[in-house]
C-alpha cells in the first residue's frame, strides 16, 4: 500500500511544474541580446526583426512570472535569435550609412 502511495506522489510531482528548472541564463542572454539591439537603435534601423525580438522578450517574461518554465525558455531563445539579428541589421545598416 506504502509503494501506490509513493508512486501517485512520484507521478504527481513529476506532472506538475515543480520539476521543472527556472531558464535563468536564457532569459538572461535574451536581456542582454533585447540591451545590445535597443543600443544599437534598431528600432529604427530593423524595426522588424526589433519588433519580433521585443514580443518574444515580452512573452518570455510573462511566461517566467506565470513559472511556465518551458514556454519562457523557448521565447527566451527566439528574442535573443531576434535581438541578435535586429542588432547585427542595425550596425550594417549604420555602417552603409556612414559611407
Amino acid at each position: 500500500m506504502l509503494r501506490h502511495y509513493a508512486l501517485i506522489f512520484l507521478l504527481v510531482l513529476t506532472g506538475c511544474g515543480l520539476t521543472a528548472t527556472r531558464p535563468k541564463l536564457e532569459m538572461s542572454l535574451a536581456q542582454t541580446a533585447f540591451i545590445a539591439a535597443k543600443n544599437a537603435n534598431a528600432q529604427t534601423l530593423a524595426p522588424a526583426a526589433y519588433r519580433k525580438a521585443e514580443f518574444y522578450y515580452l512573452k518570455a517574461k510573462s511566461a517566467y512570472k506565470r513559472k511556465y518554465f518551458n514556454k519562457a525558455k523557448q521565447y527566451a531563445t527566439l528574442s535573443q535569435k531576434f535581438s541578435e539579428l535586429a542588432e547585427m541589421d542595425a550596425v550594417r545598416k549604420a555602417t552603409l550609412e556612414r559611407y
